[in-house]
């Protein structure tokens, strides 16, 4: 079938500028033919090259003690945590529900088994009109998918998050982070060390899969096969392990294409590949198909030749195929043949980041809503008191607990099998999740944040606050943060305003990473999110790794026994701003987003860190949406067996609303036997963390002060009912 002749106008309905068209006709001396410029036009895109975010995303940090890997040397992150033990893992936002394989995958390209998952979804309201009912059938299907995926891969869905706004009423987000674990001795590389390697093909055949109406044929979506792909995982984890795999790419959602650009271009090798030989399921698929197949469950291998009968006979034990499709050379160019031509023959330092790939530095301005949201006057808010019946606050913090943002997340995570393989140590609905390390004495805390919210009142403090709230979760599970990975959501980069809410969020994460020292790994940037008719909230997901040196000193969130004392660590601060309290009861998202003082957050964290490890700790639950009196609610209903009621007394100088539901950061509540509260308090003195002993676990009811007075079981039924009621309402 006659390709398409190239043009600068075929050029740009593939998302390529005039002066990059022009640039590539440069470089190769020539036009283009029609599966080079699919090359181009897919490696060049933002997905691949982060043309128009990686002069930004380069003010990371991404250097530190604890990696193994750093940060942009392979596709996910590597980070020690001793004994000849490391830790992969990455988040990356997708469409299609089958693509949480890719993710897995890519753990596996490094050598690491996956062992845990985790999810960050945003959608739009869930109500009972025409829309809310879509966004409910939407929010159930990708539920599903991902449950279905995770179950049937045996890897465990952990933890996660999920949040329901106008801001995704049109663009869902969906975000998968997986962790892998693996020994230093089996970590496994992307790049083909020598020429006269031979690359393979293992796994599923290549269709059509993503491909768009640029090859004159309708795009198809396959919804790949978990049960092929754990095979394909297991197959590929043995030939690491054999010792016969020089290098390991796996094949994503970008075809062919990336994937041989990450296997050669950082050695400055080249490589010759033969479509022909490349297993396909479709009929009349030309090389432009074949090389930007987005089909799942793929990989490629650079082995040596004497190797490759091994190679085969391992993946053939897992009924999968492994054909040879090409091989490594020294001249540093990729030529791709098909049909006894040649369609493609590109120097591959043209198509990568590092290399001839356009980097961008785009216009910048503070957008103009800035000044009325900010200028929004929260003071003029009248208190509910005088307005209501007595004890109106009870009826305010049962709406919160009722909240889709704030209630318990039970409907997700009970379709998700979260104990496969029996290394979930604190489960689902805690602060973060603690899986085991089997083998070891030690434990991974692991948790997913992000509230656009704030990121859309002041993007810099936001960024900080994504991060900062990422690593208090881990610490309030026992666990040292190490480092993140992240999943960045903005609309269109050439929006000037856009763009400066972009470096602004960027500047705040990278901020508070150094603060922390938590460097970052690696992630995702997911431009253009827009629609016609809502404005995507500025939305940075940031997954977090901690490590227990002793899992047996985790902590969860619950209270746990009648008579512990119960201590705010932290200062409360007249900061309603952005927060779920004003969007709920006021319909306002406006003001200043709570401040985030770095020295605080790092001293408050080290402070429950020593007493955690100490084991002076009965709970730990640091306060975010919905502020203190959401945080005391959660506390005594995170055990469904055990409700526990809290007698409460604080007083800080503000009006009772702020006291409630301020949602000032570096705050965490802990509760601590009584023997135990004087040593806690000597803990927090050393850091300089402000201490208040507030109350006692006990009774039926929470108590806080004369405001709250509300029964265990109205908080647990708010709490606990709400998502699965909206859902099947």
């Amino acid at each position: 079938m006659k390709e398409p002749l190239v043009t600068l106008s075929l050029a740009q309905e593939m998302g390529l500028l005039p002066e990059e068209y022009r640039k590539i006709c440069s470089i190769l001396g020539r036009t283009p033919s029609h599966t080079e410029i699919g090359l181009y036009s897919t490696l060049w895109s933002e997905s691949c090259s982060y043309k128009n975010s990686i002069a930004v995303l380069k003010t990371f940090p991404r250097d530190g003690n604890d990696l193994l890997v750093k940060s942009g040397q392979e596709n996910a992150g590597m980070v020690d945590i001793g004994d000849g033990l490391a830790v992969s893992f990455n988040i990356r936002s997708y469409d299609p529900p089958s693509a949480v394989s890719g993710i897995l995958c890519g753990l596996v390209a490094r050598g690491a088994r996956p062992i845990a998952s985790l999810n960050s979804l945003r959608f739009g309201r869930l109500s009972n009109d025409r829309e809310g009912s879509r966004i409910k059938v939407l929010f159930s299907g990708m539920v599903k998918s991902i449950g279905d995926y995770g179950n049937a891969l045996g890897v465990p869905t952990v933890a996660g998050e999920a949040y329901f706004e106008d801001s995704y009423q049109g663009n869902p987000l969906v975000n998968v982070m997986t962790v892998g674990l693996l020994e230093h001795a089996h970590l496994a590389s992307a790049s083909a060390k020598e020429p006269g390697n031979v690359v393979l093909y293992v796994g599923a055949e290549t269709g059509r899969d993503g491909i768009d109406g640029a090859s004159e044929r309708q795009s198809t979506v396959q919804v790949g096969d978990p049960f092929t792909e754990k095979r394909l995982m297991e197959a590929s984890l043995e030939a690491i392990r054999s010792g016969c795999a020089v290098g390991i790419q796996d094949v994503g959602a970008a075809g062919l294409a990336f994937s041989l650009c990450e296997m050669s271009a950082k050695t400055g090798f080249g490589l010759e590949l033969f479509l022909d030989k490349v297993p396909i399921r479709e009929i009349e698929m030309t090389s432009y198909d074949i090389v930007l197949s987005g089909s799942p469950g793929r990989m490629l291998l650079a082995v040596k030749p004497e190797e490759v009968d091994r190679i085969c006979a391992i993946y053939a034990k897992w009924d999968l195929p492994a054909m040879v499709i090409g091989r490594v050379t020294d001249n540093g160019r990729l030529r791709l043949f098909f049909q006894g031509e040649t369609v493609a023959d590109i120097p591959l330092k043209s198509l990568v980041l590092g290399g001839d790939a356009p980097v961008y530095v785009r216009e910048r301005k503070r957008p103009a809503y800035l000044d009325k949201t900010q200028a929004f006057n929260l003071t003029a808010l009248p208190e509910p008191t005088p307005l209501l019946k007595p004890m109106c606050y009870n009826d305010a913090l049962l709406q919160l607990l009722a909240e889709p943002n704030i209630a318990s997340k039970e409907w997700i995570y009970r379709q998700y099998d979260y104990q496969v393989r029996t290394n979930s140590v604190v489960t689902p609905g805690s602060d973060a999740a603690v899986v085991r390390i089997k083998g070891t004495t030690k434990g991974l805390a692991l948790s997913v944040d992000g509230n656009g919210r704030y990121c859309y009142l002041d993007p810099r403090i936001g960024g900080r606050i994504a991060v900062a709230e990422a690593a208090r979760n881990g610490v309030c599970s026992g666990g040292r943060p190490l480092a993140i990975t992240y999943c960045l959501h903005f609309g269109n980069p050439y929006d000037p305003e856009i763009y400066w809410t972009f470096v602004e969020c960027v500047t705040g994460m990278s901020e508070a990473c150094r603060a922390l020292n938590t460097p970052v790994t690696g992630g995702d940037v997911s431009f253009y999110n827009v629609h016609p008719d809502t404005a995507l909230t500025p939305t940075p997901m940031v997954g977090m790794l901690a490590l227990l040196e002793d899992v047996e000193t985790r902590i969860s969130q619950g209270f746990k026994e009648e008579g512990d004392r119960i201590v705010l660590l932290g200062e409360t601060r007249d900061e309603i701003g952005g927060s779920e309290y004003l969007r709920v009861i006021y319909g306002q998202v406006a003001g200043q987003c709570p401040d985030l003082n770095l020295e605080r957050e790092k001293a408050l964290q080290a402070c429950v860190l020593q007493a955690a490890q100490e084991r002076l700790l009965q709970s730990a639950h640091d306060c975010s949406e919905g502020g203190f009196s959401v945080c005391l609610a959660e506390s005594c209903i995170a055990d469904k067996e055990k409700l526990l009621g809290a007698q409460v007394d604080y007083a800080c100088g503000l009006r009772a609303d702020r006291i409630l539901f301020s949602e000032s950061q570096s705050r965490v509540v802990v509760s601590v036997r009584a023997e135990n509260l004087e040593r806690v308090k000597a803990v927090a003195s050393q850091h300089h963390v402000p201490l208040a002993e507030i109350g006692r676990v006990g009774g039926d009811k929470l108590r806080i002060n004369d405001t709250i007075d509300v029964d265990v079981y109205a908080m647990c039924e708010a709490y606990y009912e709400a998502l699965r009621r909206c859902m099947e309402g």
